[in-house]
Formats: structure tokens, C-alpha cells, sequence
């Protein structure tokens, strides 16, 4: 599967949870889950309103698609 957001490893590097982010935003935890296994991903008005949330840059949730 290809990895397309860092939700994962921003939420460790914050010591934050998905239970946070799911009550947070008001989403269900079962989402915050598959978004942070890359099962499916947050629309890109979803991404802005976590990268606010998290008080990052949205461009921080996201792979790089170059190398």
C-alpha cells in the first residue's frame, strides 16, 4: 500500500492520539484509524482543518513525491 500521509508519525511526534484527534474533529475513531494506515485519506479540506488542529503546515502530513 502506498503511503501517501503522515498522520501516523505527526500524532507520535506530538505524543498525540487518534482518540484525541477523533474527539478533536468530532470524527469517529475507526476513521482517524484507517487515515493513519494509509486504508484511506481525509479530503484535503479534512487535511487543513488537522494540520490546524495540530498547528503544523498541511505540506507536514504528506509523503513527499519526490526522491
Amino acid at each position: 500500500m502506498t503511503q501517501i500521509n503522515r498522520l501516523k508519525v505527526v500524532l507520535v511526534e506530538q505524543s498525540r492520539t487518534g482518540k484525541w484527534l477523533a474527539e478533536t474533529l468530532g470524527k469517529n475513531e475507526a476513521t482517524i484509524s484507517r487515515w493513519c494506515t494509509n486504508e484511506s485519506q481525509p479530503s484535503l479540506e479534512m487535511l487543513v482543518e488537522i494540520a490546524k488542529v495540530l498547528n503544523i503546515d498541511v505540506k507536514d502530513l504528506l509523503f513527499s513525491t519526490k526522491r
